[in-house]
């Protein structure tokens, strides 16, 4: 099986919820269970990339064999016949913008996502261990002043690592190749913070945006029609992993590499997932690193 790291780089506000909540947030983001960390099911990340495949190589002789092969059936239409050759794993959290009083916002982290990415990915990287009330950064970073970061409402006291230098300098590689000016950007934002003040943020730093409806004939808003959506804010990062087995279709003459090459999008080609596509919500950036599976 060959599995493929994907990352999701947030260009503009990200919704993609669970329905109705119970509390003030009328239209919360989905989270994991245990942790309550962010996440994009891997099922709207699919949608999303057979979409892009249909609407892409609609045109292409075979194609729609392909997609099949890949994706599998479309719903309702044998859809028991056999399974799709794709598997698509959630995306979580890997780096949380924050408001930051210097260098405008910081991209935090924390040991706990670093060990759950380092799993993913296998990697020997060193993760830093995050003293109580410190922030880990690399040396050259432009987010603190005499020893303290301040973040949202937060002071913290600063910390320079190796670990951390080395944890930037992949981010950067991986996120933005060949971006120079967006890799420095990167590694002098990159903050690693105590997996509490971490996790308090993930709940209090994201976006929440009143919505209204207005009545067409008095253009004043509709009694009632006012509620809360919450979103991850532009340039959060996510990342996720794909699997992908030999497919399964009758008559599919390309292996699975080969799918994979024609049908999933290239590096640094915008998507758009979750909801509100019409005022511009969900607009992100697509990024993969292939890894060799067993």
């Amino acid at each position: 099986m060959q599995q493929q790291l994907y990352y999701l780089h947030a260009l503009s506000a990200l919704h993609v919820g669970i329905g109705e909540g119970s509390g003030v947030i009328d239209l919360p983001i989905a989270r994991e269970k245990a942790t309550l960390l962010p996440l994009v099911p891997g099922s709207a990340v699919k949608g999303v990339l057979r979409d892009h495949a249909r609407n892409a190589h609609a045109h292409q002789s075979g194609a729609m064999d392909d997609l099949l092969a890949l994706f599998g059936p479309e719903p309702g239409e044998n859809a028991s016949e056999y399974a799709g050759a794709l598997a698509v794993g959630d995306s979580h959290l890997l780096c949380l913008p924050v408001r930051s009083w210097l260098g405008t916002f910081a991209w935090a982290t924390c040991p706990m996502i670093l060990r759950r990415y380092r799993r993913d990915l296998d990697t020997q990287i060193e993760i830093p261990v995050s003293l109580a009330n410190t922030a880990i950064t690399a040396k050259k970073t432009v987010l603190a002043d005499q020893g303290k970061l301040y973040l949202e409402d937060l002071d913290i006291v600063q910390d320079e690592s190796q670990s951390a230098e080395a944890w930037a300098a992949h981010f950067a590689n991986t996120l933005f190749p060949q971006q120079p000016d967006w890799q420095n950007l990167f590694q002098e934002r990159l903050v690693i913070l105590p997996d509490d003040i971490f996790d308090f943020l993930s709940e209090t730093a994201t976006e929440i945006r009143a919505r209204i409806r207005i009545q067409e004939g008095t253009r004043t808003v509709q009694p009632g029609a006012l509620w809360y959506e919450e979103y991850l804010p532009a340039e959060t990062i996510l990342w996720g992993l794909l699997a992908v087995d030999r497919p399964r279709k009758s008559g599919c003459v390309k292996n699975r590499q080969q799918l994979l090459a024609v049908l999933l999008p290239e590096n640094g080609k915008r998507l758009q997932i979750g909801g509100n596509a019409s005022v511009g919500g969900g607009q992100v950036r697509w990024l993969t690193d292939f890894t060799d599976g067993v």
